[in-house]
């Protein structure tokens, strides 16, 4: 490729593109570690988009009305760190750059949600990205139906590559935004026909237009190094009512020794081909070296929203003073003080009524409650609408044509919801809940870890939460998952006993500012097991004392979910034989552990035998039996030790052994 002639056909692109190349390769060689070929082979596409097409102002970076930008290919990190240092935000200095993937910098190997201005999302694990971005586009709708489009009218860009679109979350996320028509979101995707094996196609064969074609997506292919050619399908995108996807024909590594090969993808650190590549570009400059001009052409890019924004401003200050509080608590992702009224009349009603449920009809009936309160609540299923609870009368669809509805229907994608939930999450004004079986959070895995690293407040209905789904069998039967979720940091596993219990739960997740929460819920019903009202959370505490011991406390029966009812039974077994027991709800480990000393010893105190009862793994629980002065020679768990098996619930707890005559047992045994 002749890039002298590029550079004459268009230098001044040529030179801000430049300016991307010579910062990647300076910054990669410093750190020697890094992925400099994509950022090198997408700057023309980047330089175009953020000059000519994003809307953004580098001095307000949290506008609500602004463009997003993600980079899905995650890697390429240093086209993200240039744009956002050339464009002026303040937080992303030179020396940030120059300290690239080194202790406690913003310029993490990967973009990282919360190091610095202007990064959207966490990415990194390909595919995650572009899953993303379907929630940023449906928060964008729902959002400019709610507030119009005066308030809310703004696109989100992608720059995906070949591995973004080989992971399965991608089709999941294509099909998704297919069907729902989201016209405002246009991925550019560097196709660049490497991977680090090799080309492309050691692996595949998929004609990626085509598939994008018959998701339903506006299609467009160009030379991914001619800006004329980029600000043209940029503008056409930008016209479709469509989703777009721009295949960019790019060279992964442009100008340099590695050019077009897998070596190009991963650290460029040759200082002589550092140096032929920067001859190549015609950048004589030095290391981190950005001449006036090109940072002022930049800055100038940066700075070209400002007059959007201010405009914005004055229309904001138009709406009354409720759309407006409405909206910047919304944004700020505080819950409205109507909520903390609805968990309570709940409750109320509960210790009434006392019925017996499955928790995720308690769920549902929270829900019903909630969502009327919390106009910035969506929610959806992976067509398990009717299994999962989560749709509520007063929602809508959300569709094509009902841009207000805040129910979705995500079909059989659960990797690709919990990730446009995140999105959705992340792009503010919204808070996303979504529901599949417990089991498959398996499936969501990926798009979960991230919610946690991230710090977004998602909210993962998990239904059908043990071998209490019954018949089904093991394939759908939940034993390790509550594990697994528990040993995710940053993130609270609930596992309401019943409707007060539940209820609770719904009012500490949608509270939390940055913490993600999975909802472990049950399909068979459970009694009330709180029979009388108390205005204060009690699960906000994690566990608490749900009956005292009568006479000598010589046991403690721990439980969570459908087992707290045996756990109950099991006392009144234990107590008519005169061993005083005291049954502990332990509906959230993750808040129980963040009490203090003090409240752990009151709700755990040492002296009397302690027994777990859980229809899952053990994993997990010794930090309750053994811990805060338990004793491993008087701790017993009841509970499952390998997968379940097909047939009715009630079968199934005393096939394994999980009753309430067990846990006396074992209580006794320990005595």
């Amino acid at each position: 490729m002749d890039l002298k002639a590029l550079a004459a056909k268009n230098p001044e692109h040529w030179k801000k593109a430049a300016a991307i190349r010579a910062l990647t390769l300076d910054a990669v060689a410093a750190a020697n570690s890094g992925h400099s070929g994509m950022a090198i082979g997408m700057a023309d596409v980047a330089t175009v988009l953020f000059e000519k097409h994003m809307k953004f102002d580098a001095s307000a970076p949290n506008w609500p009305d602004r463009d997003r930008f993600i980079l899905s290919a995650g890697h390429g990190s240093m086209l993200l760190y240039s744009l956002l240092h050339l464009t002026g935000y303040a937080d992303m200095t030179l020396d940030e750059i120059k300290n690239f993937r080194q202790w406690g910098a913003k310029t993490a190997g990967h973009p990282e949600y919360g190091h610095a201005s202007g990064i959207e999302t966490t990415t990194g694990p390909l595919g995650q990205g572009i899953a993303n971005s379907v929630g940023f586009a449906i928060a964008e709708e729902i959002l400019r139906a709610t507030y119009g489009k005066k308030i809310q009218n703004h696109y989100t860009y992608v720059i995906a590559g070949d591995g973004c679109l080989m992971e399965g979350i991608s089709q999941e996320a294509i099909g998704l935004a297919g069907r729902h028509e989201l016209g405002h979101l246009i991925v550019l995707w560097d196709d660049n026909n490497i991977t680090i094996d090799g080309t492309v196609e050691l692996s595949d064969r998929t004609d990626q237009v085509q598939r994008f074609k018959a998701s339903g997506w506006h299609v467009q292919a160009i030379d991914g190094h001619d800006p004329v050619a980029i600000d043209a399908a940029l503008t056409a995108a930008r016209k479709s009512k469509k989703p777009s996807m721009i295949a960019c024909k790019t060279h992964i590594a442009l100008g340099h020794a590695a050019q077009d090969t897998s070596k190009g993808h991963g650290a460029l650190t040759d200082a002589a081909q550092l140096a032929d590549a920067k001859v190549s570009y015609g950048w004589p400059y030095g290391a981190f070296e950005i001449p006036a001009d090109v940072k002022a052409a930049w800055e100038t890019i940066g700075a070209r929203g400002s007059a959007e924004r201010a405009e914005w401003d004055n229309r904001f200050a138009g709406l009354s003073a409720a759309r407006q509080a409405q909206f910047n608590r919304a944004f700020a992702g505080e819950a409205p003080k109507k909520l903390a009224a609805a968990i309570r009349a709940i409750k109320k009603d509960a210790a009434d009524s006392k019925p017996k449920l499955a928790t995720r009809s308690a769920s549902e009936k929270t829900l019903q409650a909630v969502n009327p309160v919390m106009p910035e609540t969506v929610g959806g299923s992976a067509d398990l609408t009717g299994s999962n609870n989560t749709k509520t009368a007063d929602m809508g669809i959300f569709d094509p044509e009902n841009r207000a509805g805040r129910y979705i229907y995500y079909g059989i994608r659960e990797h690709g919801m919990a990730a446009a939930m995140n999105g959705m999450a992340l792009h503010g004004g919204i808070r996303p809940y979504g529901g599949t079986f417990m089991c498959f959070t398996d499936y969501a895995r990926g798009a979960m870890r991230l919610s946690a690293l991230m710090g977004v407040p998602t909210v993962y209905v998990m239904t059908h939460d043990s071998i209490g789904l019954g018949e089904d069998g093991p394939t759908h039967q939940p034993v390790e998952h509550l594990a697994i979720s528990r040993a995710t940091p940053n993130t609270l596993v609930f596992r309401p006993a019943d409707i007060t219990e539940t209820a609770e739960a719904w009012e500490v997740a949608l509270s939390q500012p940055s913490t993600p929460t999975v909802m472990a819920l049950s399909r068979q019903g459970v009694p009330a097991v709180r029979d009388t009202y108390k205005s204060a959370n009690l699960s906000a505490r994690g566990a608490y004392v749900l009956a005292e011991a009568e006479g000598k406390r010589q046991a403690i029966v721990m439980a969570t979910g459908t087992e707290v009812s045996l756990a109950l039974e099991a006392r009144d077994l234990l107590q008519a034989e005169g061993i005083g027991t005291r049954v502990v709800s332990m509906p959230c480990m993750e808040l129980f552990a963040q009490q203090d000393d003090a409240y752990r010893k009151r709700i755990l105190p040492g002296g009397a035998v302690r027994v777990a009862v859980e229809a899952a793994v053990r994993m997990g629980w010794d930090q309750w039996l053994l811990g805060e002065r338990g004793r491993e020679s008087k701790a017993g768990f009841v509970g499952m030790t390998g997968f379940g098996a097909s047939a009715p619930a009630d079968r199934l707890y005393e096939e394994f052994g999980i009753t309430a005559q067990a846990v006396a047992r074992k209580v006794k045994s320990l005595i």
